[in-house]
């Protein structure tokens, strides 16, 4: 019995330290330490709505800085093209990407940990944070992609390793 409750104690011990590991070392580490992040995808605000999109495209990127005189003044995502663009069918070459953009969007600057990055994604709802630099001029863009990935990368074993609940799946990454 005494083996039993030192075994659990033991259990509990290591599953808390695994626990401080993970925040004080995943989220405290600072965002610009990621391996990937986007780079600055940027367009001008008198851009179409098309070309912004095709840049995004072109890029592989899941959004686009607007910036004038290195300033940023705005974001353009695929959620924007999903809900102002398609859904309220807007003219993707009569309209300008500043009249669809998110302006004056959350920012950080780019030293900021990674847990100041997650706290705007989650109360703002945002997939993308542009990252400044001193200046104010964007550097970068993490995307909860870039996140997602960089846990991962700390946990490849524990993730990459678990047996699939519904049988293969498909590569691609369209869809879901």
């Amino acid at each position: 019995m005494s083996n039993d409750f030192l075994e659990d104690e033991q259990r509990i011990a290591d599953e808390r330290e695994s626990e401080e590991f993970f925040d004080s070392y995943a989220l405290r580490s600072p965002i610009n330490a990621l391996p990937q992040l986007q780079p600055v995808v940027g367009v001008h605000p008198g851009t179409s709505v098309r070309d912004a999109i095709n840049e995004m495209i072109n890029q592989r990127v899941g959004c686009v800085l607007v910036v004038e005189q290195g300033a940023l003044v705005g974001v353009f995502s695929e959620r924007d093209v999903l809900c102002k663009v398609v859904a309220e069918n807007v003219s993707m070459d009569d309209t300008r990407v500043e009249e669809i953009m998110t302006a004056r969007p959350e920012t950080l600057p780019e030293d900021s940990e990674l847990v100041f990055a997650l706290h705007k994604m989650a109360v703002g709802g945002y997939r993308h944070v542009p990252l400044l630099d001193a200046k104010g001029s964007p550097v970068a863009v993490v995307s909860m992609r870039d996140i997602l990935d960089y846990i991962v990368s700390l946990y490849p074993k524990q993730v990459l390793n678990l047996p699939d609940p519904d049988g293969p799946q498909s590569k691609s990454r369209e869809g879901a």
